[in-house]
């Protein structure tokens, strides 16, 4: 399939979701389970990253600045902004798009392989708003929360790493964290939050959904979905910085 047929495939995806529910108390119990499973699967490896990308940034920054003329303050500073605009919104989406991602991929496959979707469409139900929709959702409001934890983990993490290495004393760590705050850092991390969050979500389901084959091409469309979401979330990377910053 050429790009534009890819392209034309998931907009008509997205174009579909946009209709009445059948029935509102599924879509409800369909979204919180969705939120459920994306978000406590993924707490625990976005705790254990947190926490060490903020203590090796503090590590590496101190390392960096040897000069005695740079207060040690500053170090404190430079771990909040990095963990704020780029570390916690990009690191982590790749690798929500690897756990999270690969997860709705192969879900949906799993189901269009087993003709459940099928199914479901016999039924009467429109499948792209009651599947697609409650994990995209789902993304979008679970993704933003992990990120937001994610950035004040990492920051938590380089203040106890810097205590315990013996680079900077606590009550320094602090002073350098309130100096300088530009407040728009933080909005612009949640825009990233959000537009990764439904690359992730969006892409996935699309390949998962579209799965043809049996138990090989769901996992050929699980790496696709994975990979193709990185890229974008790359390029939504850069893209998002050169506009808004």
């Amino acid at each position: 399939m050429s790009f534009f047929t890819h392209l034309g495939t998931y907009l008509l995806m997205l174009k579909g979701m946009f209709t009445k529910p059948e029935n509102w108390r599924m879509y409800w119990k369909e979204l919180m389970h969705q939120s459920v499973e994306i978000g406590v699967g993924a707490l625990p490896i976005v705790v254990i990253i947190s926490l060490f990308l903020g203590a090796v940034t503090t590590v590496q920054t101190a390392y960096q600045l040897v000069s005695p003329l740079v207060p040690l303050a500053t170090i404190a500073q430079i771990v909040r902004d990095s963990m704020i605009l780029e570390l916690s919104p990009t690191v982590l989406s790749i690798v929500l798009a690897g756990v999270v991602g690969s997860k709705i991929a192969s879900e949906l496959g799993n189901m269009r392989v087993s003709e459940q979707i099928d199914a479901l469409e016999i039924m009467g139900i429109n499948t792209k708003s009651y599947l697609v929709m409650p994990k995209i959702l789902a993304a979008l409001i679970v993704i933003p929360c992990l990120i937001t934890i994610s950035a004040v983990l990492g920051i938590w993490g380089g203040r106890t790493a810097g205590n315990m290495a013996g680079i900077l004393a606590p009550d320094i760590f602090d002073v350098g964290l309130r100096q300088n705050l530009n407040l728009y850092n933080i909005n612009f991390a949640l825009y990233k939050s959000y537009t990764f969050a439904f690359i992730i979500s969006s892409v996935s389901a699309y390949y998962g959904y579209n799965v043809k084959g049996g138990a090989l091409e769901i996992g050929r469309a699980s790496t696709s979905a994975v990979v193709v979401s990185c890229i974008l979330i790359l390029l939504a990377d850069y893209g998002l910085a050169a506009l808004l910053l």
